[in-house]
């Protein structure tokens, strides 16, 4: 029987990046994995959403006034049990928790990282089956080792992020993720049961045709964003316009597109939500860290997203992300 050696798994690639760093001791490869399984899981219900009782609310609303899905309260279960249960993580932050869940034994006092998640963004679109996904985000800890992590290890800003990434459950499965090495995706083969790295050192281009945005707000934005939306539907040799706009209302699926194939992705403060609706932790800084990394740009109208403190864990923000080119136009017409 032979084995076709140009397939290489998760945990394939994750070992040889490893021992490029003979003094690496391989704690961030095993969260990675750990997460890569959650996601399995999770995948599992995905696909079988619609066969069984679990499509629906669940009856709560979580610290963002949002009504939780049962399907979210299911994907934060097992994120955050398949975390605790390893070895590699000291602690998590959830969109759907109040606060953070420090994992408080002697095994994860040790354990120098905490990761902050959005279990299942884009969770509204589970009724109708679109595209929906995970959003995860990796910080060492600032806190000493050995005892119990504390709020300051996940008040970070996200310029200290070792690691984010992003899994989306579409017409094929994929875990995308993020080190200062690079941008990989990887795909679930569902005949193995393995990630198997289908899109190596992934760049954004440079510009592309795509913008995305919620234009039933249009006329709740600033003059600098309407500005630069009415400039993407003119047709110009300059710009290149018009651009072609798509927007799916999950975040994972949209920024996902425009990764691959070059486009901005707008969603801006309102006079009624001046702040935005996306959380700083879980959603705009792993999304702004994976971007920069493949060459692109992230901002929240003012300045750099990455570089932004935070003082609480459900912060929100302004946010702006996308191809380099496109997000420096941007920055011609709104300077929030």
């Amino acid at each position: 029987m032979s084995v076709n050696r140009k397939i290489q798994t998760l945990d394939e690639f994750t070992i040889q990046q490893m021992r490029d760093f003979p003094h690496a001791t391989g704690e961030l490869a095993g969260l990675l994995r750990d997460i890569g399984l959650a996601a399995k899981r999770v995948n599992t219900e995905v696909n079988k959403a619609g066969l069984v009782d679990i499509l629906g609310d669940a009856g709560s609303i979580n610290v963002q006034g949002e009504e939780v899905k049962k399907l979210d309260v299911y994907a934060n279960n097992q994120f955050m049990g398949v975390l605790q249960h390893g070895i590699s993580c000291a602690g998590i932050g959830s969109e759907e928790l109040d606060d953070i869940v420090v994992f408080d034994d002697p095994v994860s006092n040790n354990s120098k990282y905490v990761c902050l998640f959005d279990p299942l963004d884009g969770s509204s679109n589970i009724d109708v089956n679109v595209s929906i996904g995970t959003i995860f985000s990796v910080f060492r800890r600032v806190s000493e080792l050995g005892k119990p992590a504390t709020q300051e290890d996940f008040l970070q800003p996200g310029n200290k992020q070792v690691a984010a990434g992003y899994v989306i459950y579409g017409s094929s499965t994929m875990l995308v993720y993020a080190t200062r090495r690079g941008v990989n995706g990887f795909t679930l083969d569902p005949s193995i049961g393995e990630y198997t790295l289908s899109h190596p050192n992934i760049k954004c281009p440079e510009k592309g045709k795509i913008y995305s945005v919620n234009h039933g707000n249009f006329f709740q934005y600033e003059e600098g964003v309407k500005s630069y939306i009415t400039v993407c539907q003119k047709k110009d040799k300059a710009t290149g316009g018009p651009y072609t706009q798509r927007y799916i209302g999950s975040m994972v699926a949209d920024v996902h597109r425009n990764l691959i194939k070059g486009g901005i992705f707008m969603y801006p403060g309102t006079t009624d939500k001046p702040k935005g609706k996306l959380r700083l932790l879980y959603e705009c800084n792993p999304f702004a860290f994976i971007m920069e990394i493949a060459g692109g740009k992230a901002t929240n109208g003012k300045i750099r997203v990455l570089d932004i403190q935070p003082t609480e864990l459900h912060q929100r923000t302004p946010f702006f992300v996308g191809s380099k080119l496109m997000m420096e136009e941007l920055e011609t017409h709104y300077k929030g």
